[in-house]
């Protein structure tokens, strides 16, 4: 999509482990211009429909959500790793490449039927946000769309994530 946004990320080769090219999205947001621009492109992806909240997920889908929250003049819900909210939280597990992990979500965020927004900064193997999916799901939400920055098409995740639709500003196969 955006030639600026793309030259803009940075590849980290070995990180956070040998055979890994991570895709260092801090070049977009400490350049003012290319961080809203990112963020015009996420909330593009509503298509107009009406966003109650606006659901990210931890840590870096964090600021692009709040952001995309703010913009569309809807709430922010963070889904967070086990441990880290501090009320009543539903959890779903998933696995990654070395195990397993665990997010949480308040489960007074959703009220049944209010349309979310799901955004993350990236969408590689699927299975964080297949989780986030389905605590969404437990409550109720209708679930617009799944809107990431970065789609590591190669890994497949979007399989995962099937009904829902799914937007990436920027793809990598």
């Amino acid at each position: 999509m955006s030639d600026s946004l793309r030259s803009a990320i940075r590849n980290v080769v070995d990180f956070p482990k040998p055979g890994i090219i991570f895709k260092d999205i801090t070049p977009i947001l400490s350049n003012g211009a290319l961080f809203r621009e990112s963020i015009d492109l996420l909330c593009a992806t509503a298509g107009g429909v009406k966003i109650d909240k606006v659901v990210g997920i931890d840590a870096r889908g964090f600021i692009f959500a709040a952001a995309v929250a703010d913009r569309l003049g809807a709430g922010f819900i963070p889904v967070r790793k086990k441990g880290k909210l501090p009320w009543q939280t539903l959890e779903a597990s998933y696995s990654l490449e070395y195990g397993d992990s665990i997010v949480q979500l308040h489960k007074d965020a959703i009220q049944p039927g209010e349309s979310i927004l799901l955004v993350d900064d990236l969408l590689a193997t699927g299975g964080t946000a297949a989780a986030a999916v389905q605590l969404l799901e437990e409550l109720g939400a209708n679930l617009i769309g799944i809107s990431v920055l970065i789609e590591l098409c190669f890994l497949n995740g979007r399989e995962k994530l099937s009904p829902h639709t799914v937007h990436s500003i920027l793809t990598y196969e």
